[in-house]
């Protein structure tokens, strides 16, 4: 065994074959001593039935009309139920410890079901008389290991050149679906294949207070973020009422706080579009000729923007807008296949070439597209346009058909939970994990919130502006689009 292997067993929990019943075994282990020091104490003294130093006696056996069997009921039920109440406790004080037993037995168990495990009849001698008896012994059980860690659960698999060495690869799903987890990642290093798993992924919902921006990365939940400055464009999809507006005056809210520019877009004059009363003139469009001018507009000033960049002193090949200090702009478009429906033909093609021109060249320049439908349908995000969305959120319930329009071909197993907010997403690895949007407590005024954000806002925009460090034809030109 090597030095990497034996650090591993320190770290995690081998898995054997007796943990078949590991579950059982571990109840038994707290029942047994506090049920029989139970009855030790119910006895030693009250009633004392046998004498314990000549129970080799057989005569005491003969005496059981004699015998108080209420006391003996009653003394026994009483360390049965003290036995059970530890149970009950030790479940309360190691659930987690509880959870790694059940989820090592659950494992063992599948192992033996695909018979990953091979045996072999042999002969020994019975205990109880000189007759030889057959018994099944283990020639060979997987070499695994389970180790828990900062809300992940990592299962590693022997590569042992086994026959089951092929089907070791594909456990994910069985693992996935059986521990009730969502596989993260699964990664194949020498002599093993380790499959990672988020494990009780509600715990890790944030509440709306920490959802940040910093250096091109949103936070959404622990350990859970938006890359928009590697992975751009996100994809919002869900029903009404799975919390998909909430999340995205979420992302607007965040997005403000760190001094970016947005825009939004909501044909229906729906929620997003009450923004208008709090948000600067020219921020908040609802009518189709506007969408359109806003559409063409962020494209123009993409491609303005483009060649500022190469023309400041600090430009550098390869380098994004960050580098050179200029803010994101993100554009929120709500309900955007209600709205292609609504087109004429000449105006929905306009609009997406519009579209795809900011989702393929938005990145270097720092555009970013939110956008948002009941059901992405394929027809008006095709042209590879779809791909581009890296960061894909369904919140609510949907239909088969709706997630495989969200992620593609995928064999996970979806499941619907009445849970407001709760859903799945991809963050641009190709793995769809369980997703909670960030918690917004009861009573909280969105409006009031946002409005706040945008004042600070303007007035670090402002600031910057009087220091002289934000001073490019960039920025003026987005700030034309914004009198306008």
């Amino acid at each position: 065994m090597g030095f990497r292997d034996r650090l591993w067993k320190y770290r995690g929990h081998r898995i054997l074959p007796h943990m078949k019943n590991g579950v059982r075994n571990a109840i038994l282990m707290v029942f047994i001593p506090i049920f029989l020091l139970g009855m030790y104490v119910n006895f030693r003294n009250t009633f004392p039935i046998i004498d314990w130093l000549e129970i080799h006696q057989y005569q005491v056996f003969t005496q059981l009309s004699e015998w108080n069997w209420l006391l003996i009921a009653r003394g026994t039920g009483v360390s049965i139920l003290i036995g059970l109440v530890a149970v009950v406790i030790a479940y309360l004080l190691f659930h987690e410890k509880y959870k790694s037993i059940w989820h090592r037995q659950k494992i063992t168990r599948m192992f033996f079901s695909n018979r990953f495990v091979e045996e072999q009849r042999v002969q020994t001698e019975s205990q109880w008389s000189e007759k030889q008896v057959s018994k099944n012994k283990i020639t060979y059980f997987p070499r695994a290991y389970y180790k828990k860690k900062k809300g992940h659960i990592y299962i590693r698999i022997a590569m042992d050149m086994s026959r089951f060495q092929d089907r070791y690869l594909n456990l994910g799903k069985d693992l996935e679906s059986g521990l009730f987890c969502d596989l993260v990642d699964r990664e194949v290093e020498e002599n093993f294949v380790v499959f990672k798993l988020l494990y009780d992924a509600s715990k890790k919902r944030i509440p709306i207070q920490e959802v940040i921006v910093q250096n091109g990365s949103m936070k959404l939940m622990d350990g859970v973020y938006w890359s928009f400055d590697k992975l751009p464009h996100m994809l919002i999809a869900g029903g009404t009422g799975g919390g998909k507006t909430y999340f995205i005056l979420t992302i607007i809210q965040a997005v403000l706080k760190s001094d970016a520019e947005i825009k939004i877009l909501d044909p229906k004059n729906a929620d997003l579009a009450d923004l208008e009363a709090v948000l600067p003139k020219g921020t908040v469009f609802s009518k189709s000729t506007g969408i359109l001018m806003t559409l063409r507009k962020s494209v123009e000033g993409m491609m303005k923007r483009s060649e500022d960049m190469k023309n400041m002193p600090e430009y550098r090949t390869g380098e994004n807008y960050a580098y050179l200090g200029l803010p994101p702009v993100f554009i929120f478009f709500d309900e955007y296949v209600a709205f292609m429906d609504l087109l004429e033909h000449t105006e929905r093609q306009q609009a997406m070439g519009y579209m795809k021109q900011l989702v393929m060249l938005g990145r270097q320049m720092g555009y970013f597209l939110v956008l948002g439908a009941q059901r992405p349908d394929a027809k008006y995000l095709a042209d590879g346009i779809r791909d581009q969305f890296n960061f894909r959120v369904t919140l609510g319930r949907m239909s088969e058909t709706g997630y495989g329009m969200m992620f593609g071909d995928s064999d996970k197993t979806f499941i619907n939970k009445s849970v407001k907010g709760r859903g799945y997403a991809d963050s641009g690895t190709s793995t769809i994990m369980e997703f909670y949007s960030p918690f917004v407590p009861k009573g909280y005024d969105f409006m009031k919130e946002i409005e706040q954000a945008s004042v600070g806002e303007v007035g670090a925009s402002a600031a910057a502006v009087a220091s002289g460090n934000v001073a490019t034809a960039s920025e003026t030109s987005v700030g034309n689009e914004r009198s306008e």
